[in-house]
């Protein structure tokens, strides 16, 4: 009798374990799929997408044609609108202007708003491609392509960043990573379920550090210094990404080779003289072209960041 009770008692527990366990197992299939949200529709049931693209000059294509925005140089035929069309978005938002800094994503620029307010809570992609005009990308073209005639063979402009005994750019970049951080922060609480990535700056100069003055008028030993720059703040643009759940596209790897010392007809990115319709030292049309399939191949391939 007593080895029947228990028995009956230890089956009861199992039965009741398992039927626990059961229920455990369909509330958190239920909570799993209730949290995990649906692709959002419109009014016709096809999934609707909304993209947001901020950004400097990089991003909005200056001189390419057909521009779209006088006031910030701005070009449908941008990576964000190449992007967009791939894509088939519903709904496509482009405020990258040309000289932004991170301090227009809060302060309008011309006629070009604060490039956050684009930003709104439905929003489902957000590219962010900023930091070169804090850094100083123009004024550090010409102060490099003034000092080279004082030594062509030499590193005149590395000696001038570096004449107070530490590189200035090099500050200048660790200085602007708490400014990105704080757009992708501010990102994050107007569209907290987007998925947001950073782009970064393609290859502006020969990768191997060979100069080709006087189309680019460097002395010799500036070019890989001032490669090194670009690839700092690129290595900077990638870890705050990182550390602000963010994703990063390297646009620089898919544009060696095609860099501003190039003949016309290999260069993605065009110099101080462009030969094809861009601004000096920025991306032409087919590097526009190349920085939208290097976005795409992220998205396409990337996790989603909800």
């Amino acid at each position: 009798m007593m080895y029947r009770t228990r028995r009956g008692k230890a089956v009861s527990k199992r039965r009741t374990a398992v039927t626990l366990a059961a229920l455990s197992s369909c509330a958190l299939t239920v909570g799993l799929t209730g949290t995990a949200s649906a692709a959002p529709r419109d009014a016709h049931g096809t999934p609707r997408s909304t993209y947001v693209a901020l950004g400097d000059s990089y991003t909005s294509g200056p001189l390419i044609p057909t521009q779209v925005d006088a006031n910030c140089a701005r070009s449908d035929h941008n990576y964000p609108s190449i992007t967009a069309r791939e894509r088939q978005v519903t709904s496509f938002t482009d405020v990258s202007c040309g000289g932004a800094t991170t301090a227009e994503m809060w302060q309008a620029q011309g006629t070009n708003g604060p490039q956050l307010d684009a930003v709104k809570r439905d929003t489902d992609l957000v590219t962010l491609q900023i930091g070169g005009n804090d850094v100083g990308f123009g004024s550090i073209i010409g102060t490099c392509a003034g000092l080279s005639a004082k030594d062509l063979a030499g590193n005149p402009c590395q000696r001038y960043y570096g004449a107070a005994g530490y590189d200035q750019l090099t500050l200048k970049i660790l200085r602007t990573a708490p400014k990105v951080a704080r757009v992708l922060r501010e990102v994050r609480k107007r569209a907290p379920h987007a998925r947001v990535v950073v782009v970064g700056y393609p290859d502006l100069l020969p990768d191997d550090g060979t100069g080709c003055y006087p189309d680019v008028p460097f002395a010799a030993k500036d070019f890989p210094y001032l490669r090194d720059t670009e690839k700092r703040l690129n290595l900077m643009l990638r870890a705050v990404a990182l550390l602000n759940r963010a994703d990063y596209v390297d646009t620089y790897g898919p544009t060696v080779g095609h860099d501003m010392c190039k003949a016309p007809a290999d260069r993605w990115i065009e110099p101080l003289r462009p030969a094809a319709p861009a601004a000096p030292a920025h991306p032409n049309a087919k590097g526009e072209e190349v920085m939208a399939q290097a976005l795409l191949k992220t998205l396409g391939t990337g996790p989603g960041r909800h």
